[in-house]
């Protein structure tokens, strides 16, 4: 079945029928008690099926050329969930690791199998043993995240090449100032704006207000007039549309406008993505002062020690700006030899 989200209703999904009812009323569980936000029940659902149809070819009940999307999971009983061990979890994380899932998404995937399973043992008590206890991956490897200079973001605002010009430009300036998410951009409507606000509901449907400074308020007063003329408008109250169906944008051709933006100002192939453009807004203010509790507020961290990889990135550049000394690849020196030093006593010469 399709995962697609509707842009148009962010808090809906499809049923998911295509996988155990066991999971399929753990999502649920996840949906009205938890009240986990669409989208992360929808990362919980892949998860969970890809865990199961690598389970039903440790069963032998599908053959190992099978194509994924034609496993039938629906008749995966309760007993053969039973049976899984510990064993089998970590065969599981090794098969992930051998189909190229880096770190992050092995934990993820774990993350996954554990709160299902805890779900059977401590909500509903249908297991009275979790396989997936004492299991840890190990804390992935944390990078820097990839950001454009300033220089390279007015380069980039400085070079959009569009047919929608206002509205690709709207949603540049938009990530570089505010530091929204790509799902938090698609899904503001008109009524989010309150005189110099935004409100940006982000993940788990929270919500937070974010100032718009000069430029985005420029950028909207330009979009906005641009948008009232389409005269196929259809999605009255989302604010960024597409030219050609009047409709809400989808974060798939969010992604292609960003691309394309990047490709017009010589800045593809670099790595970057409308996430590198929220990186930027956070480590553009950082390196302006900004104090960290702010950044943190207006990013939607649930922790300042997610937001403070920022702090991280500026120390990388006091690194970086010790090493581009000329004098920074000078290797020992050594002493002069005694038979120097003694010449130099010999013929009257003295070390200062």
């Amino acid at each position: 079945m399709s995962t697609y989200i509707d842009v148009a209703h962010p808090n809906r999904h499809a049923p998911y029928t295509d996988i155990p009812d066991l999971v399929m009323d753990y999502l649920h569980y996840l949906d009205v008690v938890k009240l986990r936000s669409p989208r992360t029940i929808n990362g919980y659902y892949l998860d969970l099926r890809g865990f199961f149809r690598y389970m039903m070819m440790v069963w032998n009940l599908a053959q190992p050329d099978t194509p994924p999307e034609e496993i039938d999971l629906t008749h995966i009983t309760k007993r053969q969930i039973s049976t899984i061990t510990k064993r089998d979890i970590i065969n599981y994380l090794d098969y992930a690791r051998s189909n190229d899932n880096g770190a992050k998404a092995r934990a993820r995937k774990l993350s996954a199998l554990r709160g299902f399973f805890g779900y059977l043992c401590h909500q509903i008590n249908e297991l009275s043993e979790n396989p997936t206890d004492n299991i840890n991956l190990g804390s992935p490897k944390k990078s820097l995240p990839k950001y454009l200079s300033a220089s390279e973001s007015i380069q980039l605002l400085k070079n959009i090449q569009s047919d929608f010009y206002e509205r690709d430009y709207c949603i540049i300036v938009f990530f570089l100032n505010c530091g929204m998410r790509l799902a938090e951009l698609i899904t503001i409507n008109l009524g989010d704006f309150k005189d110099d606000t935004i409100k940006i509901t982000g993940k788990g449907n929270k919500e937070r207000l974010v100032y718009l400074n000069t430029a985005c308020q420029a950028a909207l007063e330009h979009y906005l007039p641009a948008r009232a003329a389409l005269n196929n408008l259809r999605d009255k109250e989302a604010l960024f549309v597409s030219k050609k169906t009047g409709r809400r944008l989808t974060a798939r051709r969010v992604e292609q406008i960003v691309a394309n933006c990047l490709k017009s100002a010589g800045l593809d192939n670099m790595g970057y993505s409308p996430h590198k453009l929220r990186h930027t807004a956070a480590t553009l203010m950082y390196q302006g002062g900004v104090d960290m509790l702010a950044i943190k507020e207006i990013l939607g961290h649930e922790n300042v020690s997610t937001t403070q990889i920022y702090t991280h990135i500026n120390q990388q550049q006091l690194k970086q700006a010790v090493e581009a000394s000329p004098l920074a690849d000078t290797g020992y020196i050594a002493p002069q030899s005694k038979a120097m030093t003694d010449s130099k006593q010999d013929t009257g010469e003295e070390d200062s």
